[in-house]
């Protein structure tokens, strides 16, 4: 009996693990650099939003996932507000390797990691006397694949002009 359990914890051991240990603010910054004359203005913001994310191995199986979102809202020519942040959240991932690491850290951390950055840029948007602002859901896998695409074509070009050389 004591050799089926321990069978069944070594099969344990080999099965992808993944769990979220930590998420935090690495960094947040918030700009109004017109107001208050951006008060006066009939609120009809143009708002950009940018993003990245990058990952590090911080040990064996554990990553630290950072989202960067910039948000710069203008109205005309004249910038209303900027917010940076840098959502971070460190993973445990074991087991799981290649592709499926890359989709993982690049699509389905930043995924979970959006909801806090969200939730924060609205919180000190509102403190700087704007209103509220709910950005949209971002499709992380569609940009993750994008960026892949981008990727290989990069790579077939490279590879074509060494080639010719």
């Amino acid at each position: 009996m004591a050799d089926n359990q321990q069978a069944a914890g070594n099969d344990n051991d080999n099965q992808p693990q993944f769990a979220l240990q930590r998420i935090y603010v690495k960094d947040l910054s918030f700009e109004s650099p017109n107001s208050p004359v951006v008060f006066q203005e009939q609120w009809q913001p143009q708002v950009n939003l940018d993003l990245n994310t990058t990952h590090t191995k911080v040990s064996d199986n554990q990553y630290e996932v950072v989202l960067s979102l910039t948000v710069t809202s203008k109205i005309e020519d004249k910038v209303a507000f900027l917010v940076e942040i840098q959502q971070a959240g460190v993973f445990m991932v074991k087991g799981i390797e290649g592709q499926q690491l890359g989709q993982m850290l690049g699509a389905y951390c930043p995924t979970i990691l959006f909801p806090y950055a969200r939730e924060a840029i609205d919180g000190v948007v509102t403190k700087g006397s704007f209103p509220a602002l709910m950005l949209a859901p971002v499709n992380f896998d569609a940009i993750y694949a994008q960026a892949v695409q981008r990727q290989q074509e990069e790579a077939k070009g490279e590879n074509a002009e060494a080639q010719t050389h």
